[in-house]
């Protein structure tokens, strides 16, 4: 199977499924992720080139085939046209052959997250229109912590997870190893990334459907069975 992650910001995909990432290439599947933000707007950030390596050492790790690098604008998605956004995933999809994929959850406080996840909503139709695209098996939203549960607009559906994926031990310590590569990502408890709570999420996730440690998704179309 061919998996898509699509999301915003170097460290969302890590946040969001980095365990179940590294699950699926260990077990023969091919993963491969696109970044459509730029990352220099960042308090953090030291430059593009140290953020850029971060991520090829980060995507090593997980065993993640192939990295696009976007450069949209850092929190202003919302002055990128849209279509520029959707052919950037389009792309994306097309170069892969995508079968999978996972995003944000339109519902996400972040800016990025939202324009991210309506850009790709458009660009997973693409199969409908191109004949050489392999179908769309399944479109998943991923929660990304201190952004998913800061959906305050209740006039937007939040994210309800009705998917989940078992990692264990190994899959959420891999998570956080990867995750300490991205400098300035992991923070102090209480904060939602710091360790202890990252393996509380998926400590309850893992609770919600009877798993050892799981990371939770909802399923928002699925083709076949």
């Amino acid at each position: 199977m061919v998996f898509l992650v699509v999301v915003a910001h170097p460290d969302d995909e890590v946040l969001g499924l980095g365990a179940t990432i590294y699950k699926l290439t260990q077990e023969g599947h091919t993963v491969n992720v696109c970044f459509t933000g730029d990352v220099n707007a960042r308090s953090y950030c030291t430059s593009t080139e140290k953020v850029h390596k971060e991520v090829h050492q980060a995507m090593e790790l997980l065993g993640v085939e192939r990295v696009f690098l976007g450069n949209f604008p850092n929190i202003q998605f919302n002055t990128v046209p849209h279509l520029e956004l959707v052919q950037f995933i389009e792309k994306a999809i097309m170069e892969t052959g995508a079968q999978v994929v996972f995003t944000h959850h339109p519902a996400d406080l972040n800016n990025d997250h939202l324009h991210t996840s309506i850009a790709c909503q458009a660009a997973v139709r693409l199969f409908q229109r191109r004949k050489d695209i392999p179908p769309l098996k399944e479109l998943l939203f991923l929660e990304v912590p201190s952004a998913t549960e800061w959906a305050l607009n209740k006039g937007m559906n939040q994210f309800s997870p009705n998917t989940y994926i078992e990692v264990g031990e190994e899959g959420i310590n891999k998570k956080i190893e990867v995750l300490q590569l991205y400098h300035g990502v992991m923070r102090d408890y209480p904060h939602p990334r710091s360790i202890e709570a990252l393996k509380g999420l998926a400590a309850y996730r893992g609770g919600q459907a009877g798993m050892v440690y799981a990371e939770a998704f909802e399923s928002v179309f699925r083709r076949g069975f």
